[in-house]
């Protein structure tokens, strides 16, 4: 029988996404989520997509060992078991590969020990990615486990892009430099707009808008990025749902010498509780709109400045690239926040970009153009699928190895 099926692992500090594909036809068999682990009040909701079944569990799940074993128990209710022949490997979403890893990786021993190094610049998310790798490995260890790093497609920039104005021997000294994240959904959404355009990837430049409660933009040229607006982690860039995004530097001095605010409260600071949710009390999109139409002027003022962030980049963008062909929106914003797209493009024609009030309108659906068909620079709305993505890679990989 031919193992044709990959399971996508993505293991955060206190929660287990998971999807199950079968790589014939990219067709979804399962997905679920597991979250609240370590706590009294976990939860594992699962769904078998070949039969509609979705099922819950609640109740405490100790530690993500527990949560895998629950999620392979669950899946093997529907005939799914991680026990399957048909299983090839399992895909897993790691955030933080630095410059070591510029593509999916097998995982050993050499790339467990590295992606541990990493844990200074991603605190929060290698030990998870590391945690879910290996409670995976121990329950099948005759199994491939493929690591697919957020990093990767942002390795292609040129230095010019990727470094910061300061020592370099302090920077290579401490791994500092940009490199980017959601860059699974970078690389699918790109290479999705260009098809959707009807040309090849390595045709076409796009600036792709990444907009979900973490946000990141990218500069794709001809298939491979140049620039990103996240950089040494992920609180550059974009104003987010509680990220600040772009900052002053003395901001950080400022607030310790003058505020007396000690490190991990300005880490707590910038990372939960600025962005939207510091400017206005709210992260989502959907509740900010309501309270602007209601004459909210917080909501409105953090809108504008979200817009304001948002525009600047892609002028930048446009100017790093030179020629554009594309703008791509993608992730929970950008796929349905219609006044997010209208107020990023108002005013743009002369750069050749321009809505269609009536195309944006539409909810739902798959990649599709929402500006006029006698715009120079095309604008969509593009779907990510990082979890097809992270199969894809990995199935395209295992296979290679075999």
């Amino acid at each position: 029988m031919t193992a044709t099926r990959v399971l996508v692992l993505n293991s955060g500090s206190s929660s287990v996404k998971y999807q199950l594909l079968d790589m014939r036809d990219a067709r979804r068999l399962a997905r679920g989520l597991v979250e609240r682990i370590g706590e009294q009040t976990s939860r594992l909701e699962h769904t078998c997509l070949t039969s509609g079944d979705t099922r819950e569990r609640r109740g405490p799940i100790a530690d993500h060992d527990a949560a895998l074993k629950a999620v392979a128990e669950e899946l093997g209710r529907d005939g799914l078991g991680l026990d399957s022949p048909e299983l090839a490997a399992v895909g897993h979403r790691v955030v933080h590969g630095g410059m070591f890893f510029t593509e999916p990786t097998v995982v050993d021993d050499e790339v467990l020990t590295e992606i541990e190094r990493l844990i200074p610049v991603a605190p929060l998310h290698n030990p998870a990615n590391l945690t879910g790798i290996r409670t995976a490995q121990a329950m099948r260890p005759d199994l491939p486990q493929v690591a697919v790093f957020d990093t990767a497609f942002h390795t292609t920039m040129p230095e010019a892009a990727a470094r910061y104005a300061i020592d370099p021997k302090i920077a290579d000294r401490h791994r500092i430099r940009r490199y980017g994240f959601h860059g699974t959904s970078h690389a699918y959404v790109s290479r999705e707009t260009a098809r959707l355009l009807g040309k090849d990837p390595a045709e076409v430049n796009v600036i792709v808008l990444h907009l979900g409660n973490g946000a990141s933009a990218s500069a794709v040229e001809k298939g491979r990025c140049v620039d990103t607006s996240m950089g040494l982690t992920p609180l550059e860039g974009l104003v987010m749902g509680t990220r600040s995004g772009d900052l002053d530097p003395a901001v950080i001095f400022h607030l310790a010498r003058v505020g007396g605010m000690s490190m991990n409260e300005i880490d707590t600071l910038l990372n939960k509780r600025s962005g939207l949710f510091g400017l206005c009390g709210d992260n989502d999109m959907r509740e900010i709109r309501r309270r602007i139409d209601e004459g909210d002027a917080e909501a409105e003022l953090a809108f504008d400045i979200y817009i304001h962030r948002l525009r600047k980049y892609i002028g930048a963008y446009y100017a790093v690239l030179g020629k554009v062909d594309a703008v791509a929106f993608t992730a929970g914003v950008g796929e349905n926040a219609a006044p997010v797209r209208q107020a990023a493009i108002a005013g743009l024609d002369g750069l050749g970009l321009v809505v269609d009030p009536d195309l944006n309108a539409v909810r739902g659906g798959g990649p599709r153009l929402i500006s006029p068909a006698s715009a120079r620079v095309a604008v969509a709305v593009v779907p990510t699928d990082e979890e097809l993505e992270i199969a894809t890679q990995t199935y395209a990989l295992v296979g290679k190895n075999n």
